[in-house]
Formats: structure tokens, C-alpha cells, sequence
């Protein structure tokens, strides 16, 4: 399965929760992302059918692909947000341009980038 940048999204927000608090549930993405509970259901089930994720009982777990995934856009939205941040942008839109520059990012560009950074 393809994973589109909503996707993404929600996978991101999984994982950053799941640093944060340990367990996740349906209703902590529908607030950490404010969107609707038929919304974060519809991709609950899509990125299980896509083998992402797993739901036991209430909680939602990151398969080994679903993390890497996460890992990976959540790496790339860190890596513009500090790099927009310190040009002096504004942390909202420095937030917001870097989720959009993370998923729209090749591989490949994306590692000369970071190499030309000092960073591997």
C-alpha cells in the first residue's frame, strides 16, 4: 500500500505519542490532530489494511513498517522545522512548511540534504 502524506500524518502523530505517553488510543489522534472520530477511524482502518498498524483492544500499535514510516516523516519534519527556526521564520509556519516539505521530499534528496548538513 501507498502511503499518501494523511497518512503519514497519523502515523507521525502515533509515534510522537506514543514517546510521549506511552499508550495510544483513537481519541488521543483525534485531538492531537483535530480531526474527526469517523476521520482517524476511516485511517485506522486503512492503515491497518495497509499493514502500519495493529489495534489491540483499544490501543494502537506501530507494526515494524508503521514505525519505520513515522520515523522517517518525523525525522524530515524535525530536520526543515530547526533549519526554518533558526532562519527566524515563525514557529507556526516553520512547523507547518516543514510537514509540508517532509513528505514532499524525495529520498534521495533528502540524504544530500542532510549529508550537506553535517548530519547521517
Amino acid at each position: 500500500m501507498e502511503l499518501h502524506a494523511s497518512g503519514e500524518d497519523y502515523l507521525e502523530a502515533i509515534l510522537v505519542l506514543q514517546k510521549k505517553n506511552g499508550a495510544v488510543r483513537s481519541i488521543d489522534v483525534v485531538r492531537h490532530l483535530n480531526r474527526s472520530k469517523p476521520s482517524v477511524s476511516r485511517a485506522i482502518h486503512l492503515l491497518q489494511a495497509g499493514g502500519f498498524l495493529e489495534v489491540e483492544g483499544r490501543l494502537l500499535c506501530l507494526t515494524d513498517s508503521g514505525r519505520a514510516a513515522a520515523e522517517r516523516i518525523d525525522e524530515r519534519r524535525r530536520f526543515f522545522a530547526e533549519r526554518l527556526l533558526a532562519l527566524g521564520i515563525d514557529p507556526a509556519t516553520a512547523e507547518a512548511d516543514a510537514c509540508r516539505l517532509g513528505h514532499a521530499i524525495s529520498a534521495e534528496s533528502f540524504a544530500r540534504l542532510k549529508g550537506a548538513s553535517g548530519q547521517q
